[in-house]
């Protein structure tokens, strides 16, 4: 790997300046040979009109993290990424808090890449259960 943790997740925070990502206050916390993991703050800011998450918040943050991740383990710097299919099952709700969206690879192709995503709160109670399957796209060569 060409950057340490702390930079490479410098380097996705970064990528989030002014974009959703930033709106929703996505941060990426962590990393490994596997995995990578960001966190959202659970506030007025991504509730439903009643107050609790809303799955479209949660969905967002998954694509995110899920997205970033193909592009850091695909390991090649001349491609896009991304989000092809998304399914998510919510299975508990949070009012206040933070969530935490950690991707991992179910199947590394060259082309097409699906990730497990979960999303937990700050006890490790799981909230939703995403799969998302990205597409690579090679930029072309001049």
């Amino acid at each position: 790997m060409e950057y340490t943790k702390e930079e490479l997740l410098a380097r996705c925070n970064q990528m989030c300046k002014n974009t959703l990502m930033e709106t929703l206050q996505i941060e990426f916390v962590d990393f490994n040979d596997h995995s990578i993991t960001a966190k959202m703050p659970v506030n007025s800011r991504v509730h439903q009109p009643d107050g609790v998450l809303h799955g479209g918040a949660s969905v967002a943050l998954a694509e995110s993290v899920g997205s970033a991740a193909a592009f850091i383990f695909l390991g090649k710097k001349d491609v896009q990424v991304r989000g092809i299919e998304i399914a998510a099952n919510h299975v508990k709700s949070i009012r206040e808090g933070e969530v935490f969206a950690k991707a991992e690879i179910m199947h590394k192709g060259r082309t097409t890449q699906l990730w497990q995503i979960r999303i937990t709160d700050n006890e490790n109670n799981l909230i939703s259960l995403v799969k998302l399957t990205t597409l690579t796209l090679y930029k072309e060569k001049p």
